[in-house]
């Protein structure tokens, strides 16, 4: 019943559907609850393999993340969440960012911002009226308003900043990645530790590997 609720399904197609999904083995029950069973994984581990621009980003970002010493990730907005697909192996012993897979809500992240700053204020608005601002840290913007500005910000610089909003100490820095025609469904960007780079550091010492690695991959993407 509580399936067939959240899914907008009578409670008789909700039971076929957890049936096939148990027959199938991506479910299991015991005759009144059903839970998910790890088989669930290939469905986004086969987007995950198969997704063409963060499989051709994978060597541009890696040699990128060599030159400046930090991760740098490559991801997507899917309605109010960011999706990270892709990451270059850290050169570093503990790394810090996002894992291939990992979701954030896209008003903390440098991602969320860089690729909101490319939709068009209409679609913006309608973006921002559907939004949950929930907050993390006493830094996240919790504001439409403020929030907004940032995103205006972000769209006139050309590149998007998120400092503390998810996590005390972790600032971000995301740049559009555009294709040929000037279209945006990816984003990229590093993830630092704020005493690392204090001041205007982050944006003067990582900004022009972004916006090498962006301009890199335009013609081709």
């Amino acid at each position: 019943t509580e399936a067939g609720e959240r899914a907008s399904l009578t409670r008789t197609a909700a039971r076929r559907y957890l049936l096939s999904l148990v027959h199938f083995g991506y479910a299991a029950t015991d005759g009144k609850y059903y839970w998910l069973l790890p088989r669930v994984l290939r469905l986004g581990q086969a987007f995950m393999e198969g997704a063409r621009v963060p499989r051709i980003a994978q060597p541009f970002i890696q040699r990128a993340s060599m030159q400046c010493g930090e991760s740098l990730n490559v991801g997507t907005l899917d309605g109010h969440e960011v999706v990270y697909l892709s990451r270059s192996n850290s050169p570093r012993v503990v790394s810090i960012g996002f894992h291939p897979g990992a979701r954030a809500p896209a008003h903390v992240v440098s991602q969320g911002l860089a690729i909101l700053s490319t939709y068009d204020d209409s679609a913006l608005d309608a973006w921002l009226a559907a939004h949950d601002f929930s907050s993390f840290t006493g830094f996240t913007l919790v504001d439409p308003s403020t929030f907004r500005d940032s995103v205006l910000a972000a769209r006139r610089l050309g590149y998007a900043q998120a400092d503390q909003y998810l996590n005390f100490g972790l600032c971000g820095l995301a740049l559009p990645l555009k294709d040929r025609k000037g279209q945006c469904q990816y984003a990229l960007s590093v993830t630092v530790q704020r005493q690392v780079y204090p001041g205007d550091q982050m944006v003067e010492r990582l900004l022009p590997v972004l916006r090498e690695v962006a301009e890199a991959l335009r013609p081709i993407i």
